[in-house]
C-alpha cells in the first residue's frame, strides 16, 4: 500500500469513527429525553373536547337567553336560579316553548352531569316528610332534604336573593319526585325525569348572565 492509500484509508477510518460517535450521542440524548406525561383522564374536562359531547354544548353554562333543545323541542331559558348549601351547588333553569309551555331543567355535576326535566304538579295535594310517597300511580322513596341559599335572575319570579327548602323522592327506574319551598312560600311539587346527554342540545345566544 502506498502512502497516498494509506492516508485515505486513515481519513475514511477516523470519519467514520467520528460518525459512530455522533450517533451514540444522538441515540444517549433521545434516551435521556423526558417523555411527556399523558394528562389523567379524570382531569380532563369532557365539554372542552372537540366531540361530538362538546358539540352539544356545556349545561354548566346555561343562562338566560339561552335555547335549548330537549328531546326535539325548543325552550328558551327565561331566568336562572344558583343555590348553594354547604360544598355542594346546583342550578335550576325556567325555560318555555313556543307555546307558553313552562318547565324547570336542573343540572348538578358533582362530580358527573346530571339533568333532570321537571313538571310543576300545582293541583297536587300530597305533601313532603315520610319515608315513602305515592302520586300518579308510583311510589317514591324519600332521597334527600335539606336547605340551600339561593340567588336568582330576573325572570324567574322569585326574590333575587334568599333560601330554599327542598324534599326529594326517587321512584324504582330514576322517576323524581321533588318539593320546593321558596323563602315564606308553601311547597311546590315536580316530578321529573332524568335527561341523557344525547336528548340536549344549548345554542348559546351571547351576554353575560344579569342578577338583579
Amino acid at each position: 500500500m502506498n502512502g497516498s492509500m494509506a492516508y485515505v484509508v486513515t481519513t475514511l477510518g477516523c470519519l467514520i469513527g467520528v460518525a459512530g460517535v455522533v450517533v451514540a450521542v444522538i441515540a444517549l440524548r433521545r434516551s435521556r429525553a423526558p417523555k411527556s406525561t399523558p394528562k389523567p383522564a379524570s382531569s380532563v374536562d369532557p365539554f372542552r373536547d372537540r366531540d361530538s359531547d362538546a358539540l352539544r354544548g356545556d349545561p354548566r353554562a346555561l343562562k338566560p337567553g339561552d335555547i335549548v333543545e330537549i328531546r326535539a323541542v325548543t325552550y328558551t331559558v327565561r331566568g336562572s336560579v344558583q343555590l348553594v348549601e354547604g360544598g355542594w351547588s346546583w342550578s335550576e333553569h325556567l325555560l318555555d316553548d313556543a307555546g307558553g309551555v313552562k318547565r324547570w331543567l336542573s343540572v348538578e355535576a358533582d362530580p358527573d352531569l346530571e339533568m333532570v326535566f321537571w313538571t310543576s304538579e300545582p293541583g297536587a295535594t300530597v305533601t313532603p316528610g315520610a319515608p315513602t310517597l305515592e302520586m300518579a300511580g308510583r311510589r317514591y322513596n324519600w332521597d334527600e332534604s335539606g336547605q340551600a341559599r339561593y340567588t336568582a335572575t330576573e325572570g324567574t319570579g322569585l326574590d333575587p336573593r334568599g333560601t330554599m327548602r327542598y324534599y326529594d323522592y326517587q321512584a324504582p327506574g330514576g322517576a323524581r319526585l321533588s318539593f320546593e319551598a321558596y323563602g315564606e312560600s308553601g311547597w311546590e311539587v315536580n316530578l321529573g325525569e332524568e335527561l341523557r346527554r344525547a336528548e340536549v342540545m344549548i345554542y348559546p345566544q351571547g351576554g353575560p348572565e344579569t342578577v338583579r
